[in-house]
């Protein structure tokens, strides 16, 4: 069995040498060796040539391939090839297609054309596991096993009838009996009682708004659903390849949210995942470093793999922007800021035909005599300097807390606000505190509090009562919380906890809410403290808590927007609508210095600080997002620039720095 790289800090990505002619694998190697590639993923779309009819295996290119990239010290994570069935399949079982809630059919011709329940697929698949496992166990280059690729990023949920039997099946394992199902679905409105688990279908399109609670419920079934696939690869692979460690890689953006990804968490061997900026984010690298502290936290807070990004433009957006001039270099160390232990990317040779052929690579399609190229060589150069950071964990004093299923709960229809969606004020708080130059763990409400000197609440629409517990915990110790808004609001089974808003949290916060007062979409309110307010108010009584700023105007002036309740020693604060920028990073400096949280080290507003550390180094990552140049107080030694530090460090605009620090 091959170890995982260490001679370096990992680098490498998807390798698909089955779209060129074999001359060209030699210059791959070659090319490889000069960027400082150390890793390679390969297979991940050749299930039609290792298998080119049902139970015919052809895997002597791919033995080739194996040979040249451990001939040239390249370390492969191995895919099983089942993200895409080859043509075949669907000839075999015309049941093997996805379908929308509508009833539209998804058909072949891109990739993930399968329904996660189709027996046919999960079959097949465990076959094909099979047959590579025992063929490639013991290959000297294998160092990591890649099982299927971004599940549920086409596919999922799948509403066919074979997910429907499935469904039925989870929520009887879940409940137990019918009449249980019923009580937490609340099937006595609109007169939706079952008397069978029979009876039960997969929240299609209806007339009008689903039942939110079967709507939940199947979200949570889909995503266990497709757990079971990796999960069956995953086992096989264990059995015939003991010791390689295995990983599917995630897909931690904003916008994708299909798979409850902290219940994934704990049946990987190494966390992985993928991301890419979006355009339509109003702060890119901001969402990055989200995503970064989110993997972090489904890791457990150590370290993870960044299976795939991009070098420059992507080809799947409306507009396709290529990366800057040392945007490669700043967003691949803002990763490692925030975790992750090996830098993967999509793909290594720019793609002459498919879909994906205008997405950016390591090799371009004009060739090695490019700015992108040299840029890819500067990495390699970087990352070889960054060995001695590998290992080392992210130091935070924050934590935010998120919530797949509380998010999937609080983007539902027939809400107060439409406007509101989940991940808005939390992707705002941690940016507001990642340009402070504070670190931040995103977290899961079930996490251990009891390190954090802060912990943020955001938008957690539904939760159990053990959540109001743990937060209570926190402040009781000395900790300051925030919550803010909608949160607290239904318990799991999306009932809604009578007696005032915010259910859950009330007793905490000192305050009650009769109603709620959302506001719509151009309309803002001014606050007695200064700046003003969008989105939402509510009518809100003290309870014990003291008002931090009111409303001056809308539908509820003098009501209080902002309060702060002393809860032993320390306190917690509720945030009953959405700030400005200026009154959220106001709000944001009263809270860090309350519960005495700094910056990793002193800069000017605008650079991202984070600390990796060992139990005898440390590792200062500063990234200068301002327009200007900044100056960081900081000794030691910069192995991005590979000069000294003493006593300050001027970071040019959009500059990036890794500095062990003196001690």
């Amino acid at each position: 069995m091959r170890s995982w790289p260490t001679r370096s800090l990992a680098l490498g990505g998807d390798y698909n040498p089955e779209q060129w002619p074999e001359h060209v694998w030699a210059q791959d190697g070659q090319l490889m060796r000069e960027a400082g590639v150390t890793f390679a993923t390969v297979g991940v779309f050749s299930w039609s040539l290792l298998e080119p009819e049902p139970g015919r295996f052809d895997t002597g290119w791919l033995d080739r391939v194996l040979d040249l990239l451990q001939g040239n010290d390249i370390a492969v994570d191995l895919a099983t090839a089942t993200a895409s069935p080859p043509p075949w399949m669907y000839h075999q079982d015309g049941d093997l297609l996805p379908e929308r809630a509508d009833g539209t059919r998804l058909w072949p011709g891109g990739r993930q054309h399968y329904c996660p329940s189709n027996p046919t697929y999960r079959e097949r698949a465990v076959q094909l596991v099979e047959h590579l496992a025992t063929r490639y166990h013991d290959h000297p280059a294998v160092a990591m096993w890649h099982v299927g690729n971004e599940y549920a990023c086409h596919n999922t949920p799948c509403f066919c009838d074979r997910c429907g039997v499935r469904f039925r099946a989870w929520l009887e394992r879940r409940y137990g009996d019918v009449a249980a199902m019923n009580e937490a679905w609340g099937t006595a409105f609109w007169s939706q009682r079952y008397t069978s688990f029979d009876q039960v279908l997969p929240p299609r399109t209806a007339p009008t708004a689903v039942n939110p609670t079967q709507a939940l419920d199947f979200r949570r079934f889909s995503s266990d659903n497709v757990l079971e696939l990796f999960v069956a690869e995953r086992d096989v692979l264990h059995r015939l390849s003991p010791g390689v460690p295995v990983t599917t890689n995630f897909m931690t953006l904003n916008h994708f949210r299909h798979l409850d990804y902290f219940t994934w968490g704990p049946a990987q061997d190494v966390v992985s995942t993928d991301h890419y900026l979006v355009a339509a984010e109003p702060d890119q690298e901001a969402e990055l470093a989200f995503s970064g502290d989110l993997t972090r936290g489904i890791a457990g807070g150590e370290p993870w793999m960044l299976m795939e990004h991009s070098t420059s433009a992507v080809n799947w957006q409306p507009v396709n922007q290529a990366k800057a001039p040392g945007q490669l270099l700043r967003n691949s160390l803002a990763h490692v800021a925030h975790g992750a232990d090996t830098l993967g990317f999509f793909q290594w040779r720019a793609a002459k035909a498919g879909a994906e052929k205008f997405h950016s690579a390591f090799v371009p399609h004009a060739g090695t005599d490019t700015r992108l190229w040299r840029e890819v060589v500067q990495l390699g150069q970087v990352c070889e300097r960054l060995a001695e950071v590998v290992g080392s964990t992210v130091q935070a004093e924050v934590a935010l807390l998120w919530d797949y299923a509380a998010g999937w709960a609080c983007d539902q229809d027939s809400h107060p606000s439409s406007l509101l969606r989940y991940g808005d004020d939390a992707h705002a708080i941690h940016r507001q505190l990642l340009l402070g130059g504070i670190a931040v763990d995103v977290v899961h409400p079930g996490a251990d509090l009891s390190g954090y000197k802060l912990v943020v609440v955001p938008t957690l629409y539904s939760c159990d009562d053990a959540v109001a517990s743990s937060l209570r915990a926190t402040a009781e110790r000395g900790a300051s919380v925030l919550v803010t808004f909608f949160s607290g609001i239904v318990d799991p089974n999306l009932h809604v906890r009578l007696g005032g808003y915010p259910g859950a949290f009330r007793d905490l916060l000192g305050v009650c809410t009769e109603e709620f007062a959302p506001l719509l979409p151009d309309q803002e309110v001014r606050l007695d403290g200064g700046g003003t307010a969008t989105v939402w108010t509510e009518h809100l009584h003290l309870r014990g808590a003291q008002a931090v700023a009111s409303y001056l105007d809308g539908p509820l002036p003098g009501v209080p927007a902002v309060t702060r309740n002393e809860v032993g020693a320390g306190a917690a604060w509720y945030l009953a609508t959405r700030l400005d920028g200026d009154g959220l990073e106001a709000l944001v400096g009263q809270l860090v210095a309350e519960a005495g949280v700094s910056p990793a080290a002193a800069a000017p507003p605008g650079v991202e600080l984070v600390r990796r550390a060992t139990t005898d180094r440390s590792y200062l990552f500063a990234i200068n997002h301002t327009g200007g140049p900044v100056a960081v107080q900081v000794s030691g030694h910069d192995l991005v620039a590979d000069t000294a530090v003493d006593g300050e460090l001027t970071l040019a605009p959009g500059a990036v720095a890794v500095v062990r620090e003196q001690r």
